[in-house]
């Protein structure tokens, strides 16, 4: 037995034909970020390689992510103009919808995945409406909101609605504005497990949505409530869930593998902001093979049970699955 497995790492294709996980372009989803202007690509300090773009540049990557074999993006817009109800969202003209028309103009292929959220949009940078009587997030109203910015995706074109705010009742509030206006085969990607995690930081920075007070805990997750993770995520399978995601990813490996065994609907594992910053700065200071290291990581997440990687690091992943 212990010469077999000899023989196996030495003979690089044969391990390859009897790897029990692989990893390919199929499997990832891409998040871009867009904002207004012109010809703008500006990296973000805290996560080098990505960047925020206009519509024409998103349109550039695009192309760049399609001769790769990289056909499914997540996108987030940052608007200009911010308020407390995040009005932006709910205009038919929005930024969203305009790069959304854009892309599947261009790349009718291209599969769309619209963040569904108001961090972006409000100028508080919470997820939803506040609650003037206890300055925290009201559920019930922000689920009425988020059904007016769901017609507003929808209609634009996207291919699949992920509402990220983890407002309870979500998943069957949109499912039923979807099913009511015509969009019964819009599928809904819920962020099921989500946590209130420390790994976001860097997101703040790309989407210029960092709370400009408090915190999230009241409407995302306790990162050591593992029972409430799985009820979280068979409530919005319960709710009309088309897919489940656990976010983010690296520290709560468990938790997908948790959710893997309890449902069979396709599972997303979100690869958040910190994870690849964490990643990305260690190559830059030479600390450790990055590209082994990320491949590595990835792998990680299918072989824990997800079916489906949100990643910054996707294009570069891709790149090297096709070898170049």
């Amino acid at each position: 037995m212990f010469k077999r497995f000899r023989r196996l790492r030495i003979n690089e294709t044969l391990r390859n034909l009897v790897s029990e996980t692989s990893l390919s372009t199929q499997d990832f989803i891409y998040p871009l970020f867009v904002v207004e202007g012109k010809n703008i690509k500006n990296e973000v300090s805290s996560m080098p390689g990505v960047f925020q773009m206009s519509l024409d540049s998103i349109l550039k990557e695009c192309e760049e992510l399609v001769e790769i074999g990289l056909n499914s993006i997540i996108l987030f817009a940052i608007p200009t103009l911010k308020d407390s109800v995040g009005s932006e969202c709910l205009d038919e003209n929005s930024l969203i919808s305009r790069t959304t028309q854009a892309i599947k103009k261009d790349f009718p292929n291209m599969f769309i995945v619209s963040d569904l959220c108001f961090c972006e949009y409000t100028d508080h940078g919470h997820c939803g409406i506040i609650d003037p009587k206890t300055n925290t997030v009201h559920n019930d109203k922000t689920l009425e909101i988020s059904a007016q910015q769901a017609l507003v995706h929808a209609r634009a074109g996207v291919d699949m609605i992920a509402p990220s705010g983890m407002m309870d009742g979500i998943i069957k509030t949109l499912r039923k504005v979807l099913d009511d206006n015509g969009f019964e085969n819009l599928p809904i990607m819920a962020y099921s497990s989500k946590f209130a995690s420390g790994y976001y930081g860097p997101f703040g920075d790309v989407a210029q949505s960092a709370p400009s007070y408090g915190d999230r805990k009241t409407y995302q997750m306790n990162p050591g409530n593992r029972l409430e993770a799985i009820e979280e995520s068979l409530a919005d399978e319960a709710e009309g869930a088309d897919i489940l995601m656990v976010k983010p990813a690296l520290s709560f490996l468990d938790i997908i593998r948790d959710i893997r065994n309890r449902s069979n609907l396709p599972l997303a594992a979100y690869n958040v902001s910190g994870e690849y910053a964490m990643l990305k700065h260690a190559g830059i200071a030479g600390l450790i093979d990055y590209d082994r290291v990320m491949m590595e990581t990835l792998i990680s997440f299918k072989r824990a049970g997800a079916d489906i990687i949100i990643s910054y690091h996707a294009k570069e992943a891709c790149l090297l699955l096709k070898g170049k």
